[in-house]
């Protein structure tokens, strides 16, 4: 039989697409609740957009974003500088660096900050004068604690010691995944450990440390929220301060996520663009 006959037999096959009917209920799902949503938005007057609009640029609420900004800054490089440190005491060949970091970071990685913020806005009642000395024995320059201690102070010291205890665990993993081979390589050709860490292991380790410090970067902006508990005036205390006067605690709240979520936008640019540097030659 000719291969044309056969082809006539058999027909013409006609290829049917495949059904896939649940996206089409879960995209029908998710615009109805957008559109429910966003009429929620526009017709629920308890969000009283002109009260938010009212105090979106006031200068108590610039001064809380401010200040709000300079918190993660400082929490971050204290962090990252402090991270580093405890991260090459975890890899020393000595057991009492070792132990030490690991204690640092079992007590800082599992006690709240909320609490730990706590302790270091009442450190003046644990260290009511602090002083320069020979260790157990004479001070020779002493002052009060809270006359060298601000709430600004406390917030900031709080943020760097808790925040370096995760940095030394990301800093740590990414130094350990960097071939070992690396290290022996550089001390053949004559570097230092030193040498060796700063030119050749770090930069290669920045690929993976690199994502998860934005991160950690990004939750800082957030847990700046939790310095009220110092007290501190960043952007969450500012608005808990104005809405105990207006009593517009949602508008106020809202707006306080808005700039929660402009400066966090800009950090997540930050992060993509600091990714893709660290990346070269390693993306897929």
């Amino acid at each position: 039989m000719s291969a044309g006959g056969s082809e006539s037999r058999i027909g013409t096959i006609k290829a049917v697409p495949v059904r896939h009917p649940g996206r089409w209920v879960a995209a029908v799902a998710v615009l109805v609740l957008a559109a429910m949503l966003v009429n929620n938005l526009v017709t629920n007057e308890a969000y009283n957009w002109s009260e938010q609009l009212k105090y979106l640029f006031a200068p108590p609420v610039l001064q809380g974003v401010r200040n709000t900004i300079w918190l993660t800054v400082a929490a971050m490089g204290g962090g990252v500088l402090l991270g580093i440190v405890l991260a090459l005491m975890r890899l020393s060949a000595n057991p009492l660096l070792r132990g030490a970091a690991w204690i640092y970071i079992w007590v800082f990685r599992g006690t709240p900050l909320f609490t730990q913020l706590l302790i270091w806005g009442n450190i003046g009642a644990l260290f009511p004068t602090l002083g320069l000395g020979i260790p157990f024995g004479p001070e020779f320059v002493t002052a009060h604690t809270n006359a060298l201690y601000s709430a600004a102070a406390a917030a900031a010291l709080g943020l760097v010691f808790n925040e370096a205890a995760y940095m030394a665990e990301i800093v740590r993993g990414g130094i350990q995944s960097v071939d070992v081979g690396q290290q022996e390589a550089a001390s053949a050709l004559g570097l230092t450990r030193t040498q060796a860490l700063r030119r050749i292991i770090l930069p290669q380790a920045m690929r993976v440390i690199a994502p998860p410090t934005g991160n950690e970067a990004i939750s800082m902006l957030k847990n700046t929220a939790l310095v009220a508990a110092v007290p501190y005036t960043e952007l969450t205390f500012t608005v808990q301060s104005i809405y105990s006067n207006t009593y517009q605690i949602i508008p106020m709240l809202i707006m306080a996520c808005v700039w929660y979520l402009f400066l966090s936008s800009l950090m997540m640019i930050g992060q993509h663009y600091l990714e893709r540097y660290y990346g070269k030659g390693h993306a897929r």
